[in-house]
C-alpha cells in the first residue's frame, strides 16, 4: 500500500481538507487564437499539508483542471500591444504602509508611490486581451514607481513698504504701507498674508463742514454714429439696391461738377478772364479728341479710385457720451446738487467708429521654389497672400497673417534631378615628419634623412557632382577637374584635411663577422690554365638594406697564394696505434681517415682529389711496461698571425707531457724537454688583401635601345615599392675598382676576375607628372550696396587650386592662383516709405447731440479729423500697402483730435526750432510762434505773459574729456604671419603664433553732462594701443642617445640600456617631455642574448710532474702537476684574445691543478678520463652516469690495470640537469635610429634555462628537440608626436553691440589635428576680441505715467498721459541714460523696448474718496526655481505678481475687494535659499527676520520649526537699577557699572566701576584680582555688545594682598 494514503484510512473532518490548484500549463493546440487548451494539477490536501483521496473532499467544489486558452503564434505580435494608463496621483508611502511614520520635517520631500493601469489590448480598436497573449512577447510593463511629493513651500512676501502720508489733509484718514507677492504658495503651503496694511491718522480737525460728496465721470460708452447719418443709412437700406447705387452715383457726379465750376470760376477769377486763358481753352477743347477725353476720363477714375480714405480705411467719425454722477462717499449715489461744482464735465467727444480688418481669400498657391528633384530630401518653399480690403480703425480687431509659406516638392512628370555638389580633395602633400626632441638644437639645422610617422596635409574643396554616371574617371587624371564653388553647398562633413602617415626608414647594410681563411684555390676551377691561386675569406649580408645590396661593403678578400688547388684531402682522425711485426708493443703506425673537399670545405666525390697529395701513414709507439709513456699532442694553437711579412710570421705551437717515466733498464727512455714542444710556420702567405670596392649607382638614363613602354610599368627594381609609375626602361651603372686594403686602388688583375661586381643594370624611369589645377571658381559675388558702409569700394574674387604638383620634370605650377576686382557699382536697393496726405477738416460731434451744451450754438469746440496715408517706393513710385506694412515700419497716425477755434479762442501757430548758434558757450538762441487769424486782433491774444511768442535760452556750452573704458584686449599679432608648407602646399597650423603684437583699450568720449557722446568728439579714433609680447613655445629638448650598454648576462637572455637626458624643459605650451626619473633622465631597456660560448676557458698543457712523495730508484709515486687557465673570447677561427675571467662561467672553469700517483715503471697506465656520460633525463637517483680511460701503457708481470671506468649516481641540479626554454618580455617598440615614430619592431629572446635557473647555451634544448612555439618578432606602432595644427584665424566678425562700451570684435580658429603623444599641445586661445569704438546708445524711451486725471471731475474714468524722448546711454545696463535732443534719434524706427506701438496715453481711474481698490499689477517676481542646498528638484520654475488693496476711508475697509496674485512658468530660473537672520540682543529682546540668500529681508520661506528665539527673561525678574536681563539669563549691569553678588550668587546691586589701575609688567602696585561668583573657572570674556573689561568685585572672604611678581621677589 502506498505510503502517501496512509492518513486517508483515519478518520478526520471534511472541514480539514480541501481542493488545490497548480499553476495553469502552456496553451496547446493545432491553430492559432483562442482554440487551444491547458491543464493543471487539482488534488485534494489535510489543512495540515498532507496529499489524500480525491473522495475526501467534496466533489462541487472541486477547481477544473482543464480550460480553454488563447494559443499565441509569433504574427500577433502586429495585433496586440502593451496598454499603458497615466500615473496616478503620488501617494505618500506611509499612508500606504501602517507602520512607516511621516517624517517630522520635511526636507526635500516625501517619497510616495504612484501607480497605473497596465493591459493587454487589440491594437486596432483597443478590446482587452489576456495578459499572457502579451506577455509572450515582452514583459508586462511596471504599474507602480516612485515619486516625490515635495515639501510644501509657503507663500514669500516682501517687506512692507513705508506709510504712506495721510490719505486726508483733515479728519479722520487713512496711511497704508504695502508689500509684494514673490513666491506663491506652492504644494500645500501656506497663503499669502495680506499685502497692505492700514493704520488710521487725522491730521487736524476740519474747518467747517468735510465734504462727504463728488463728482464722478464713468467711462466713455460705445462710439455711435450721428442719428442723421444713421437715419439717412436706414432710409437707403429700404431703398432697392439699384436705386441706391443710382442715387450715390447722381449725387457723386453732382458733386464732381459743382467742384469742377467753382473751380473753374476760380481759375478764370484770379487769370481775369483773359483772352489769353480763353484762347488756351479753346486751344485745349480742341485738343481733346475722344480718345484723349477717355485716357483724362480712365485717370481721373484710378485716381478717385486709389484715394486712399476711400480703398482702405472707411473712416467714419461719431460720437461716444459719458455719464457724470454724485456720489456720496460711502459709495451712495446723490442729487447733482450735493456736488458744490459750478462746471459740468463734457459728456460726449468724437470718435472713429470702430471696424476690424477684413482680408481676401488665400490667394493660389505660388509656384514651388525648387524646381527640380532633390536627391538629399530637401524641399522647396510656396507661399500665398492675402490681401487687406478694410484696414482697422478706431480699436477694431487687428488683421491676421497676410502671407504664409509651407514646404514644398516641384510637382509633374519627367522633373529633373538637383545639381548635386560633393567634396573634393587635393593629394596628400609629402609626409613631414616632426624632429627628434633631441634635434631641436637650433645649431643642427639638417633634419634630412627623418622617416617613421608624420604627418600629410591636403585641401578640400567643393564641386558640382558630374551628371553623366559613367564618369568615374580620377580627378588627378582628368584635365577638366571640376570648378570649385563654395563649400555652402557641399553637405555632409568634409573629408579630413591632414592624416597620419608614414615615411619608410632605410634599412642599413648589416653583415656578419669575416670566415677564415680558406685553402689556396684557382680563382676558376674550371679554368686552371693560369698558376694564379688566391686564399679567400668571406661574409654575407644578414639585414638587406633598402634599395638593394649595392650600398653593402664587399663581401670577399682575397690574397694571391702560390700552387693553387680546388681540390684536397681533409684527416678526419688517424686510426689507433698498430705495433709492427704483430707485437704487442713498440714502434707501430697509425694509418689516416681522410676525406675529399673543395675550396669551400664540402666534401666532395673522391676522384676529385686524385691528383692531390693523399696523407701518410704517422709513426708511433705502444709503449711497452718498461717504456716512458707520453700524452698524445695537444691541437695545434691558432697561428700567431694572420699573413707572413718581413717583420711577422706566423707560428703554431703544440705539446705533449710524460705521464710515466722509463725503468732505466731496457725500456724506451723519456725525452728531454725540448722534446715535449713543436712549432710550425703558419699563415706564410704575404700581407696583401685585396678586394672589389664599388660606388653608389648613378642616374636612370633611358635607354635608346629598348623601345618605351606604352602603359605603366610596375617597378621591380632594388627599391621599395610605391604607388609610382614608371613608362621606360633605363640603364644605371656604377664604379668599380680594384683595391688593396690599407693602400688604395690597384689595377684589376690584383682582384679575382670571377667576384667582379656587375657595372650596369636596367632600371625603370617614373612618368612624368606635370602640374594640374582646377579652373578658376566663379567670382565672388559682389556685396549689395545699400549694406552698412556702401560707399566703401567692394572687391570681388576667384581662386582655382593645386590638385597634383609636378614630378620628375613635368610641366610647372601657374604661379598666380587667386584673382581680385573691384565690384561694378550695383543698382540701389528697393524700399518703401509712407506718405502721408493732408488732413481733413475737423468733425465735431453732431449738433443734437452737443444742443443742451454751453456754447453749443457756435460751431466750435474739440473734434477729430483724419487723413489718408499711402505708400510709396523710395523712388517716388506707388507701392502696394503691403510692402510699407512688411518694410516701412509702423504706420503713421490716421486720426487725431483738433479743435475748431471759438470766438473768444487765441490761436498760435507750433513753435519753431531753436536758432542756431555762432560756437559753443557764446551767445543765446530763440525760438518763435505767432497768432494766427482773428486772433491777431484780440487784446487777450496780444497779452505775451499768457500767450509768450518767444523764448530765449543760453546757447550750451560742450566740453569733452575722454578716458580710457573696459580692459586690454588680447594680444594680436599682426597679420601675414603664415608661411608656406613644403613643395608650395599650404600646410594648415604653419602659422605665426608668437612675438611682437598689439593690445587696444576702448577710448570712450563723455560731454560736460557726464553724456555719452561720439569719440569724434575727443579727437579719438576710439582706442589706444600698446606693444606687446606673445611668448614663443619651447619644446623639451633631449639628449642624443647613449650608446647601449653591454647585455648585463654573458650567457643567455638579458637586459641592455641606453638613455637620454634632459637639456632643457618645455615653456610657454612647448612639446612635453617624457616622463623622467628623479636625475631627469628617460631609460630604454630593450632585452639581449648573449651566445654562451663567445667565451670559453682555454687549459694550457700540464706542467712537468712534480714528486712529493719520491721513490729515487723507480721515478715514480705521489705528485702534483699544474697548468695554465685563461678566459678567451672565441672566434671563427678559435679561442684568440684573452679576456677578464668574469667574462667565463666560473663553474665551467678548468682544474689549474690536481694530485695525482705516477705510475711507477711496469704499472699500468691509463690516459686521462674522458667526459662523463649523460645522465638519462629525467634524472633519477637509481640511474648513474659514467667515464672511461684507456690504457696506453700495458703492466708488468704480476701487476694488474686499475677500473678504466668510473661512475657516479645522478643527481638532480648536481651533475643531472632538466633543460626548459624561458621567453622574455616583448621589448620596447625599436624603431630606425632617424626615425620619431611609426612602425617599429618589437623582440623577445629565447633562452635555455637549466633546473637549477642558470642560462646555458640554447644547443642543450635544442638537442632535446624542445618545442619551440613562440612569435620572436612582431611589428609595433610607435604613436607619433602630430603637432596641434589650428585654422587660420577668421575675419573679424562684426561688433556683438552696435553701440556702448562692452562691444567687441571676436575672431576664431578651430582644431584641425588634435596633438597626439608628444606633440605641441594646442594653444588654449581658440577665439580673440579686440574692442569696437565706442559709440553712444540712443533710444526711444517713456517718460513716466502722469498721475490719473478725470477732467471736470473730482474721481471716476480719467486719462494719464506720457511721453517719448530720446535717450543717450552706455548700453551697459547699469547707465540709467540721460535726455538728448530728438534728432539724435532721428535715424532710429521710433519702437520702445522693440514694440513699435507707440501709447501715450491711456484710460485710468481716480479712486473717489471712500472708494477701496486693487493697485495696479505688480511687475513680474524673477523667475525662481523648487531648491533644496542649490539642488533643483525638477518641478520646473514659476515667477509671480500680485495686487494689494487700497482704501481711503475707515469705515469702507469692509467693502474691500480681496487681494489678487498671479504665477505663471517661466525659464531660467534661479535658486533661492531662505535663512533666519537674528540682530544683537537689546534687553531681553531681539530682532529676528528671514533673509533670501539675494539679500532681500522677506516673509515666508524659512522653516518656522527652526525660528531663533526672539525673546528672553531672567528669573527673578532684573528689578535692581541698573540691571539687564543678559544673554545667560542672568542679571547683570548696564555698561560702566559693575556687578556686586550676594553670597548665593544672586545680583544685590550695580556700582560704577571704580578707576582702577592695571598694573603691567614692572609695575610694583598690587593687581587687583576678579572673580567670577558663580563659576570662578569661567574665563572672563566680554559680553557681546560690551566694550572694555568687566569688573566683578566679591564682596565676601577675607581680603588678601595680591602681588606683582616684582615684589616676590
Amino acid at each position: 500500500m502506498n505510503a502517501e494514503y496512509l492518513p486517508s484510512m483515519l478518520p478526520f473532518s471534511k472541514a480539514s481538507v480541501s481542493s488545490q490548484a497548480g499553476p495553469w500549463g502552456r496553451c496547446m493546440g493545432n491553430e492559432c487564437g483562442p482554440g487551444g487548451s491547458q491543464s493543471r494539477a487539482v488534488w485534494c490536501a489535510h489543512s495540515e499539508g498532507w496529499t489524500t483521496l480525491h473522495t475526501n473532499c467534496q466533489q462541487s467544489d472541486r477547481p477544473s483542471n482543464q480550460q480553454s486558452c488563447f494559443r499565441v503564434c509569433d504574427w500577433h505580435k502586429e495585433l496586440y500591444d502593451w496598454q499603458l494608463g497615466a500615473w496616478n496621483q503620488c501617494v505618500p508611502v506611509s499612508m500606504r504602509s501602517a507602520g512607516v511614520p511621516r517624517p517630522a520635517v520635511c526636507t526635500r520631500g516625501e517619497e510616495g508611490i504612484q501607480t497605473r493601469e497596465v493591459g493587454c489590448v487589440h491594437k486596432s480598436d483597443g478590446v482587452s486581451a489576456e495578459d499572457a497573449i502579451c506577455e509572450y512577447f515582452e514583459p508586462k510593463p511596471r504599474l507602480e514607481q516612485a515619486c516625490l511629493i515635495p515639501c510644501p513651500r509657503d507663500c514669500v512676501v516682501s517687506e512692507f513698504s513705508p506709510w504712506t502720508s495721510c490719505s486726508k489733509s483733515c479728519g479722520m484718514g487713512l496711511q497704508n504701507r504695502l508689500r509684494l507677492v514673490l513666491a506663491p504658495p506652492l504644494f500645500g503651503g501656506s497663503a499669502c498674508p495680506n499685502l497692505t496694511e492700514f493704520r488710521t491718522c487725522q491730521p487736524g480737525q476740519c474747518e467747517g463742514n468735510e465734504s462727504l460728496h463728488s463728482l464722478r465721470v464713468g467711462p466713455w460708452g460705445q462710439c455711435t454714429i450721428s442719428p442723421i447719418r444713421q437715419a439717412r443709412e436706414t432710409q437707403e437700406a429700404r431703398e432697392p439696391k439699384r436705386e441706391r447705387k443710382a442715387k450715390r452715383d447722381r449725387q457723386a457726379r453732382q458733386e464732381r461738377q459743382g467742384k469742377r465750376r467753382k473751380n473753374k470760376e476760380k481759375k478764370e477769377v484770379k487769370e481775369n478772364k483773359g483772352e489769353r486763358v480763353r484762347d488756351r481753352v479753346r486751344a485745349k477743347g480742341k485738343m481733346r479728341d475722344p480718345e484723349t477725353r477717355e485716357l483724362i476720363k480712365n485717370k481721373r477714375t484710378r485716381n478717385r479710385q486709389n484715394r486712399q480714405g476711400l480703398k482702405f480705411w472707411d473712416l467714419q467719425v461719431g460720437y461716444q457720451t459719458r455719464e457724470v454722477t454724485c456720489v456720496h462717499r460711502s459709495g451712495s449715489t446723490a442729487e447733482f446738487s450735493q456736488c458744490n461744482q459750478q462746471t459740468l464735465p463734457v459728456t460726449y467727444q468724437a470718435c472713429v467708429i470702430p471696424k476690424d480688418c477684413e482680408v481676401s481669400e488665400w490667394s493660389d498657391w505660388s509656384v514651388c521654389s525648387k524646381e527640380c528633384y532633390d536627391l538629399n530630401g530637401r524641399k522647396g518653399q510656396r507661399t500665398r497672400a492675402r490681401q487687406v480690403q478694410q484696414f482697422p480703425v478706431g480699436g477694431g480687431a487687428e488683421c491676421t497673417e497676410l502671407e504664409e509659406s509651407e514646404q514644398c516638392s516641384p510637382q509633374g512628370e519627367e522633373i529633373p534631378p538637383c545639381v548635386v555638389y560633393n567634396w573634393r580633395a587635393t593629394e596628400w602633400s609629402d609626409c613631414r615628419v616632426d624632429v627628434l626632441l633631441s634635434q631641436q638644437d637650433r645649431r643642427r639645422s639638417n633634419q634630412t634623412g627623418l622617416c617613421g610617422g608624420g604627418v600629410q596635409t591636403r585641401e578640400v574643396y567643393c564641386v558640382q557632382a558630374p551628371t553623366e554616371t559613367s564618369s568615374n574617371l580620377s580627378s588627378l587624371k582628368n584635365k577638366d577637374a571640376s570648378r570649385p564653388v563654395n563649400s555652402d553647398l557641399c553637405l555632409g562633413v568634409s573629408p579630413n584635411t591632414t592624416q597620419l602617415c608614414q615615411i619608410p626608414c632605410p634599412v642599413e647594410c648589416e653583415v656578419s663577422s669575416w670566415s677564415a681563411w680558406g685553402p689556396c684555390t684557382f680563382e676558376n676551377c674550371q679554368d686552371q690554365s693560369t698558376k694564379k691561386g688566391f686564399k679567400l675569406r668571406k661574409r654575407r649580408i644578414i639585414n638587406e638594406p633598402t634599395g638593394g645590396t649595392g650600398s653593402c661593403p664587399h663581401l670577399t678578400e682575397a690574397i694571391p697564394c702560390e700552387e693553387p688547388s680546388c681540390y684536397d684531402w681533409l684527416l678526419v682522425k688517424l686510426e689507433e696505434c698498430v705495433p709492427d711485426n704483430d707485437k704487442v708493443c713498440g714502434p707501430g703506425t697509425q694509418n689516416p681517415q681522410v676525406q675529399c673537399i673543395n675550396s669551400d670545405g664540402e666534401y666532395v666525390d673522391r676522384q676529385l682529389c686524385r691528383d692531390a697529395i693523399l696523407p701518410m701513414p704517422v709513426l708511433c709507439e705502444v709503449s711497452c711496461p718498461k717504456d716512458c709513456v707520453l700524452s698524445p699532442w695537444t691541437s695545434w694553437s691558432l697561428c700567431s698571425n694572420t699573413c707572413s711579412g718581413k717583420n711577422t710570421e706566423g707560428k703554431q705551437t703544440r705539446a705533449r707531457s710524460i705521464l710515466a717515466y722509463d725503468s732505466g733498464d731496457g725500456g724506451s727512455q723519456c725525452p728531454n724537454s725540448s722534446a715535449l714542444q713543436e712549432v710550425r710556420n703558419c699563415n706564410d702567405h704575404p700581407c696583401t688583401v685585396y678586394h672589389w670596392q664599388t660606388g653608389p649607382w648613378g642616374q636612370c638614363i633611358e635607354d635608346t635601345s629598348v623601345p618605351s613602354a606604352n602603359s605603366s610599368l610596375s617597378r621591380t627594381g632594388a627599391g621599395v615599392g610605391t604607388n609610382e609609375a614608371f613608362c621606360s626602361v633605363g640603364m644605371q651603372t656604377r664604379k668599380v675598382i680594384c683595391v688593396r686594403v690599407n693602400v688604395g686602388q690597384v689595377p684589376p688583375k690584383k682582384c679575382p676576375e670571377s667576384l667582379r661586381p656587375e657595372t650596369v643594370r636596367p632600371c625603370l624611369l617614373p612618368c612624368k607628372r606635370d602640374c594640374m589645377v582646377t579652373p578658376y571658381s566663379d567670382w565672388t559675388p559682389c556685396p549689395s550696396s545699400c549694406q552698412t558702409g556702401g560707399n566703401i569700394k567692394k572687391k570681388q574674387s576667384r581662386k582655382r587650386i593645386i590638385i597634383q604638383l609636378p614630378a620628375n620634370g613635368g610641366q610647372d605650377c601657374p604661379e598666380l592662383l587667386f584673382q581680385e576686382k573691384e565690384c561694378d557699382s550695383s543698382s540701389v536697393c528697393p524700399g518703401y516709405r509712407w506718405k502721408t496726405h493732408k488732413w481733413r477738416r475737423c468733425q465735431l460731434v453732431p449738433w443734437i447731440i452737443r444742443q443742451d451744451s454751453p456754447g453749443a450754438q457756435e460751431t466750435c469746440g474739440p473734434g477729430l479729423q483724419a487723413r489718408a496715408v499711402s505708400c510709396k517706393k523710395l523712388d517716388g513710385g506707388p507701392a502696394d500697402v503691403a510692402a510699407c506694412l512688411n518694410f516701412a515700419g509702423p504706420m503713421p497716425q490716421l486720426t487725431q483730435s483738433c479743435q475748431l477755434p471759438c470766438q473768444d479762442d487765441c490761436q498760435l501757430t507750433a513753435w519753431s526750432k531753436f536758432s542756431s548758434c555762432a560756437s559753443d558757450c557764446v551767445g543765446v538762441r530763440t525760438r518763435k510762434r505767432t497768432l494766427v487769424g482773428k486772433s491777431k486782433k484780440r487784446e487777450q491774444c496780444k497779452n505775451t505773459q499768457m500767450y509768450p511768442l518767444s523764448e530765449t535760452q543760453y546757447c550750451p556750452c560742450n566740453k569733452y574729456n575722454a578716458q580710457p573704458v573696459g580692459n586690454w584686449s588680447d594680444c594680436i599679432l599682426p597679420e601675414g604671419g603664415r608661411v608656406e608648407g613644403l613643395l608650395g602646399m599650404k600646410v594648415l597650423g604653419d602659422i605665426k603664433e608668437c612675438g611682437q603684437g598689439y593690445r587696444f583699450q576702448a577710448m570712450v568720449c563723455y560731454d560736460q553732462d557726464n553724456r555719452l557722446v561720439e569719440t569724434s568728439r575727443c579727437n579719438s579714433h576710439g582706442y589706444i594701443e600698446e606693444a606687446c609680447i606673445i611668448p614663443c613655445p619651447s619644446d623639451c629638448k633631449l639628449s642624443e642617445w647613449s650608446n647601449w650598454s653591454r647585455c648585463s648576462k654573458s650567457c643567455g637572455s638579458g637586459v641592455k640600456v641606453r638613455s637620454k637626458w634632459l637639456r632643457e624643459k618645455p615653456y610657454n605650451g612647448g612639446r612635453p617631455c617624457p616622463k623622467l626619473d628623479h636625475v631627469n633622465q628617460v631609460y630604454e631597456v630593450v632585452p639581449c642574448l648573449s651566445d654562451c660560448s663567445q667565451y670559453v676557458w682555454v687549459a694550457e698543457p700540464w706542467s712537468v710532474w712534480k714528486v712529493s712523495n719520491v721513490d729515487l730508484k723507480e721515478n715514480c709515486g705521489e705528485g702534483v702537476q699544474t697548468r695554465k687557465v685563461r678566459c678567451m673570447q672565441n672566434t671563427v677561427d678559435g679561442p684568440s684574445d684573452t679576456v677578464e675571467d668574469y667574462l667565463c662561467d666560473p663553474e665551467e672553469m678548468p682544474l689549474g691543478a690536481r694530485e695525482s700517483k705516477l705510475p711507477c715503471p711496469e704499472d699500468c697506465v691509463l690516459t686521462d678520463w674522458g667526459s662523463w656520460s649523460r645522465c638519462p633525463l629525467p634524472c633519477n637517483v637509481n640511474s648513474t652516469r659514467q667515464r672511461t680511460a684507456s690504457p696506453i701503457r700495458q703492466p708488468g708481470e704480476g701487476k694488474q690495470c686499475p677500473s678504466t671506468t668510473e661512475k657516479e649516481t645522478c643527481t638532480l641540479n648536481t651533475n643531472c640537469f632538466h633543460y626548459s626554454y624561458n621567453i622574455t618580455d616583448w621589448s620596447t617598440c625599436q624603431l630606425s635610429e632617424r626615425a620619431v615614430c611609426g612602425v617599429g619592431f618589437k623582440t623577445r629572446m629565447l633562452d635555455c634555462v637549466r633546473s637549477d635557473a642558470k642560462s646555458v647555451d640554447l644547443k642543450f634544448c635544442e638537442e632535446l628537440g624542445l618545442d619551440k612555439k613562440w612569435q620572436m618578432n612582431a611589428s609595433c606602432v610607435v604613436e607619433c608626436p602630430v603637432n596641434c595644427q589650428l585654422s587660420d584665424w577668421s575675419s573679424w566678425s562684426e561688433c556683438s553691440h552696435t553701440c556702448g562700451l562692452a562691444g567687441k570684435l571676436w575672431r576664431r580658429r578651430t582644431v584641425i589635428q588634435a596633438s597626439q603623444g608628444d606633440g605641441r599641445p594646442c594653444s588654449s586661445q581658440l577665439e580673440q576680441w579686440k574692442p569696437c569704438p565706442v559709440r553712444p546708445c540712443f533710444s526711444w524711451r517713456y517718460s513716466a505715467w502722469s498721475p490719473c486725471r478725470s477732467e471736470g471731475a473730482r474721481c471716476g474714468e480719467g486719462l494719464r498721459f506720457r511721453n517719448v524722448s530720446c535717450f543717450v546711454s552706455d548700453g551697459s545696463g547699469k547707465d540709467p541714460g540721460s535726455v538728448v535732443d530728438e534728432e539724435l534719434c532721428g535715424d532710429l524706427e521710433q519702437t520702445v523696448d522693440g514694440d513699435k506701438q507707440i501709447i501715450l496715453q491711456e484710460s485710468c481711474t481716480v479712486p473717489c474718496p471712500g472708494e477701496c481698490y486693487l493697485t495696479d499689477w505688480t511687475v513680474w517676481s524673477p523667475c525662481q526655481l523648487s531648491c533644496i542646498s542649490g539642488d533643483d528638484l525638477g518641478f520646473g520654475s514659476v515667477q509671480v505678481r500680485s495686487r494689494a488693496v487700497l482704501a481711503q476711508e475707515p469705515e469702507n475697509l469692509l467693502q474691500c475687494p480681496e487681494q489678487e496674485w498671479e504665477a505663471r512658468p517661466c525659464t531660467d530660473g534661479q535658486c533661492y535659499e531662505y535663512k533666519w537672520m537674528t540682530g544683537a540682543w537689546k534687553g531681553s529682546s531681539r530682532q529676528v527676520w528671514c533673509q533670501r540668500s539675494d539679500g532681500l529681508n522677506v516673509t515666508g520661506g524659512c522653516p518656522f520649526t527652526s525660528e531663533p528665539v526672539s525673546d528672553r527673561s531672567c528669573d527673578p525678574a532684573c528689578d535692581k537699577p541698573r540691571s539687564i536681563c543678559t544673554e545667560a539669563g542672568v542679571c547683570g549691569c548696564e555698561e560702566g557699572y559693575t556687578e556686586v553678588m550676594t553670597s548665593d550668587g544672586v545680583l544685590d546691586q550695580c556700582t560704577v566701576i571704580p578707576v582702577l589701575e592695571i598694573p603691567t609688567a614692572g609695575d610694583s602696585k598690587a593687581d587687583v584680582k576678579t572673580i567670577r561668583a558663580l563659576s570662578p573657572t569661567q574665563p572672563t570674556a566680554n559680553l557681546p555688545g560690551r566694550a572694555g573689561r568687566t569688573w566683578f568685585l566679591q564682596p565676601f572672604g577675607p581680603a588678601k594682598s595680591q602681588r606683582s611678581p616684582r615684589e616676590d621677589r
